[in-house]
């Protein structure tokens, strides 16, 4: 018998299936929500569409046929599952867009979730009267934390299910967030967000890892550039933390976000994992096959890829010059950047008398309208300079390091609040356009089979930065009594990180040569 395709209908249809010599048709409910041609080939061979109404023919499927077939549509419809057919080395987006936004939202949610604090700052500095210096030693704390955990993660994400892993970790987060609004004193407080950021930087080189699987070079500055922008979307929750502390206490709002963050973790639970490497081999070896030519996802043997010990794979990933430039620019930039920004509303309260509530909302739009605008702005640089000049992408992420870092600091000098935003809403849009490229970069000069220390390399250095940012900023308040001068104070490392991202140019395109060759090997 012979089969005919019908299309994306949606409704409820019959499959009737006629082997030679034998008599009796075989019914299949298909739900016509399905397309028609994400279903398994094997299922519809011999086999003809007699009506898309079931109620015409009594005989009807069994009941293990229905449940085979809605069994069939409901794993091809898993989020990250790779086409029926296989994965073509030409398709740019082989996985659907499906995993990116499931992983931008946990960046969303992480990122929200941790830059409460900055906006509720104020209020619970009120409640319990602790010091700058205690004040900007929480992130500290809770960065160095999050460092010890960084490289274990990475380690573990290169050996087990990283979609598993981010989804006990976001629901971990939902739990500790609650504390932080039930905590009955400073010092339980304090714990919380410590034991926060250590969650919270288990599941980064788990992300970074999964992206480089679901996405060719082609896309990969977008999807890096889009999920890593959440790092510095911090604004969104500096900007909620401090209308809804404003409004119902800033205990209200840990409460909330504790719901997000659980719902977040059951989406990541059904998303898919996929196979690590593929889509480095299908690039690796386009120029072999026709361009159609589809790929199967294939299972590697037993005992294939066997990984190496802890520390030694943690060397062999810190030889990668470029990763570790682009590590140390980053963190001197995040240096800077998290002493400015975690002080910022507290400043617009202090020198220009504006309410908590106005200065966080004015500070998160700032962070947020300029990352967005940077993101785009990066990424068709980064598309113009890849292949045009050497290390393109690197040029346009350090150039707008350096050039957005300076401007900083001339927006600290004015007087003015309308001159103040607008310099630093310009200097935050040039300093985003390095989020796609240098993160694109990084994933471009990792293996398959360690990007998950790679991202945790990365990470710990920019925890770093983080950790000691505020922490600097508040100790140089309390020692000069200006909160200006120790926040101007940090413009000239973040410059320097600039000058430390341009000079990974040098290594990049051997680097990430090296990375296709060794896929085409494996």
């Amino acid at each position: 018998m012979t089969s005919r395709k019908i299309g994306a209908r949606r409704g409820i249809a019959f499959v009737t299936s006629h082997e030679p010599g034998n008599t009796r048709h075989r019914f299949a409910l298909v739900h016509l929500d399905v397309m028609y041609d994400t279903l398994p080939r094997t299922l519809f061979q011999n086999s003809v569409l007699v009506d898309p109404h079931p109620m015409h023919h009594p005989g009807g499927p069994t009941a293990e046929e229905k449940v085979m077939v809605k069994t069939v549509a409901r794993v091809r419809r898993r989020l990250g599952s790779p086409p029926p057919g296989g994965i073509s080395p030409s398709d740019p987006n082989p996985f659907g867009w499906g995993p990116f936004v499931v992983l931008f939202i946990v960046g969303m949610v992480d990122r929200i979730e941790h830059n409460l604090m900055s906006g509720v700052l104020p209020l619970v500095q009120a409640e319990w009267g602790f010091s700058d210096t205690a004040a900007g030693s929480i992130p500290t704390a809770s960065a160095l934390a999050a460092a010890i955990v960084a490289l274990p993660a990475g380690y573990l994400a290169d050996r087990h299910s990283r979609t598993k892993i981010i989804a006990i970790v976001v629901f971990c987060w939902a739990l500790v967030t609650l504390g932080s609004g039930l905590a009955a004193g400073f010092a339980v407080f304090y714990l919380t967000r410590v034991l926060l950021a250590a969650a919270e930087n288990v599941d980064n080189p788990a992300v970074g890892s999964l992206l480089a699987d679901y996405y060719p070079a082609a896309t990969r500055m977008q999807v890096y550039g889009w999920t890593r922008m959440t790092t510095y979307l911090g604004g969104v929750g500096t900007l909620l933390g401090g209308v809804i502390g404003q409004a119902y206490g800033w205990r209200a709002a840990f409460l909330l976000m504790a719901i997000p963050g659980a719902l977040t973790a059951v989406l990541v639970w059904r998303l898919r994992e996929p196979q690590r490497g593929q889509i480095d081999k299908l690039m690796a070896t386009a120029a072999t096959p026709p361009p159609t030519a589809a790929v199967p996802p294939q299972t590697p043997p037993p005992g294939a890829g066997a990984k190496p010990l802890f520390w030694r794979q943690v060397r062999q990933v810190l030889a990668i010059r470029t990763l570790v430039l682009v590590g140390l620019g980053i963190m001197i930039l995040t240096f800077g950047l998290g002493g400015v920004y975690y002080w910022l509303p507290s400043l617009m309260v202090r020198v220009f008398g504006m309410e908590t509530g106005v200065a966080s909302s004015i500070s998160g739009g700032i962070t947020i309208v300029g990352v967005l605008a940077g993101t785009v702005v990066g990424t068709y640089l980064g598309k113009r300079m890849h292949g045009r000049v050497k290390g393109g992408r690197l040029l346009v992420g350090g150039a707008g390091i350096t050039i957005g870092s300076a401007l900083l600091g001339v927006a600290l000098l004015m007087s003015s609040t309308v001159a103040l935003v607008i310099l630093i809403l310009l200097a935050v849009t040039i300093s985003s356009t390095a989020i796609p490229t240098c993160t694109a970069c990084v994933a471009d000069v990792v293996t398959a089979t360690s990007r998950g220390v790679g991202f945790a390399v990365l990470q710990v250095l920019l925890t770093i930065g983080v950790a000691f940012g505020p922490l600097v900023v508040g100790m140089t308040s309390d020692a000069t009594g200006s909160l200006l001068l120790a926040m101007y104070a940090l413009i000239v490392p973040m410059v320097l990180g600039g000058l430390v991202v341009l000079a990974a140019r040098g290594s990049y395109e051997r680097e990430a040569a090296r990375v296709l060759d060794d896929a085409r090997t494996s």
